[in-house]
C-alpha cells in the first residue's frame, strides 16, 4: 500500500538531521522504468518555494526519473542560497541515479525563511541512494511528515497494474492544492500528455477541493509518475479513474488528520445555477470561522450557513435557500423548520447540505471544525 506497489519503482526515507525531534526527514522516489512519463501540479499561491520554481521547470518536458523530498524546511524565501540548495539537490540525485538533474523533481515542506544545513540534506539523499528499496515505500511516507500524527498512503489494483501513493498534509489545506506533497506513481504505460490529463482531473476533482482553514501554502506539489512497468496500456479514462481514487482516498486521510481537528465536515451545495456556483459557495461555508467553531461546540447553527452563502456571487434567491445538517431539514426556504435540537452529532464526520434552488448542479467542499487545539498548534509552530 505504497508508492513502491507499482512495479518499476524503488523508494527511501531516512534520517538527515534536519529535524530536532531525529525523526525521518528526507525521502527518495525513483522510477526504474523502462519508461518515465510524468506529470505535476503545484501551489497557484504566487509566492512560491525553490523548490517548487525549479520542479516548474523540471516538469516541462513531462518526463521524470525521481523526486527527492525533504521535511524539516520548505526552503522557501532563503533567497540565493535557498535556490542553490535545490538544484544540488537535482544535481546529485541525477548523479547517483544516472540521470540528469533535469529530470528529478525536488520538495520541501517546513518552516519558511529558515536555512536548512544543505550539508545534512546532501548527505541524507546519499543515504536514501543507498537504501533504495521495492519496499521503501513505507519509510519515505514517514519522512515527509510534518505535524501529520501519522503517514498517509493509498493504493488502486486494476487488472494487471496499480496506481500507490503517498501524502504529507495536516494544515493550511486550502486550493490549490492544500499545504501537501503527494507522489503518485503507477505501473500503466502512459504517455505524458495522458499523465497530466489524468492528474489534473483527479486533482481538480479532490484536493482542490479541500478547504480547511483557508490558508494556502507556498511548496504545494502533486506528481505522477508512470513507469510503463506492468506492460499494459492504458487510455486516458482508466489512468484517471485510477489516480483520482488514490487521491480522493489521500484527500479523506488529509481531512481526518487536520491540526487539532474534532470534526470532518462535508459541505454539499446542490440545486445551484453552475458548479462553480456551488464551490464557491461551498468554500464560504467552509471558510466561516463561525461556523467553524459552531460545529467544533456541535451546536447546528444553521444561520452560519447563510451568512456565509451569502457573502458569494453566487447565483441563488436569498430567502429560498434550504440548510440540512445531518440530515435534518432546519431551514426551508430561508426560514426554521425542523429543531436544530434533532440534530445529532456521532463521531467525526459532519453533513451540510445547501440547497439553493437556482439550477441542477452541485458541487461539493470538504473541511474540518476550528478548535483550540489548532490555535494552539499554530500558535506554537515555529518554536
Amino acid at each position: 500500500m505504497s508508492v513502491t506497489y507499482p512495479a518499476g519503482f524503488r523508494a527511501a526515507g531516512v534520517t538527515a538531521g534536519l529535524k530536532d525531534s531525529g525523526n525521518k526527514d528526507v525521502a527518495l522516489v525513483v522510477n526504474d522504468g523502462p519508461f518515465d512519463a510524468a506529470a505535476a501540479v503545484f501551489t497557484s499561491n504566487r509566492c512560491k518555494a525553490n523548490p517548487v520554481l525549479w520542479s516548474e521547470q523540471a516538469i516541462r518536458d513531462g518526463h521524470l526519473r525521481a523526486v527527492v523530498l525533504n521535511s524539516g524546511g520548505a526552503n522557501c524565501y532563503t533567497g540565493a542560497t535557498g535556490f542553490e540548495t535545490t538544484h544540488a539537490t537535482a544535481e546529485l540525485v541525477g548523479e547517483l541515479i544516472g540521470s540528469g538533474a533535469v529530470d528529478v523533481l525536488v520538495c520541501s515542506t517546513g518552516l519558511i525563511g529558515v536555512h536548512f544545513q544543505r550539508d545534512r540534506l546532501l548527505a541524507g539523499v546519499r543515504e536514501a541512494s543507498d537504501k533504495l528499496s521495492s519496499d521503501g515505500g513505507n519509510d519515505a511516507a514517514e519522512a515527509i511528515m510534518t505535524t501529520d500524527t501519522h503517514a498517509k498512503q493509498s493504493l488502486v489494483r486494476r487488472d494487471g497494474w496499480s496506481v500507490g501513493g503517498m501524502a504529507k498534509g495536516a494544515g493550511m489545506l486550502a486550493p490549490a492544492l492544500a499545504t501537501m506533497l503527494v507522489v503518485i506513481t503507477t505501473d500503466a504505460k502512459a504517455d505524458s500528455a495522458t499523465c497530466d490529463q489524468a492528474l489534473r482531473s483527479a486533482t481538480a476533482a479532490t484536493f482542490d477541493r479541500l478547504d480547511s482553514d483557508g490558508c494556502q501554502s507556498t511548496n504545494d506539489t502533486v506528481t505522477l509518475l508512470a513507469s510503463g512497468a506492468s506492460g499494459i496500456e492504458v487510455d486516458v479514462v482508466e489512468l484517471t479513474s485510477a489516480v483520482t481514487a488514490v487521491c480522493q482516498d489521500l484527500a479523506m486521510q488529509l481531512m481526518g488528520d487536520a491540526e487539532g481537528s474534532a470534526h470532518d465536515i462535508t459541505i454539499e451545495v446542490v440545486d445551484a445555477a453552475s458548479e462553480a456556483d456551488a464551490l464557491e459557495v461551498g468554500r464560504a461555508v467552509a471558510r466561516s470561522s463561525l461556523f467553524k467553531c459552531a460545529i467544533y461546540g456541535e451546536d447546528p447553527n444553521w444561520g452560519r450557513v447563510l451568512a456565509a452563502a451569502g457573502t458569494t456571487k453566487a447565483t441563488f434567491e436569498p430567502h429560498q435557500l434550504d440548510v440540512a445538517i445531518n440530515g435534518v431539514q432546519v431551514c426551508t426556504g430561508g426560514e426554521p423548520d425542523e429543531s436544530p435540537e434533532k440534530v445529532v452529532f456521532q463521531g467525526r464526520a459532519v453533513h451540510v447540505k445547501v440547497a439553493l434552488h437556482a439550477g441542477t448542479r452541485s458541487g461539493t467542499i470538504w473541511t474540518n471544525d476550528l478548535t483550540e487545539a489548532y490555535v494552539h498548534e499554530n500558535s506554537a509552530y515555529s518554536t
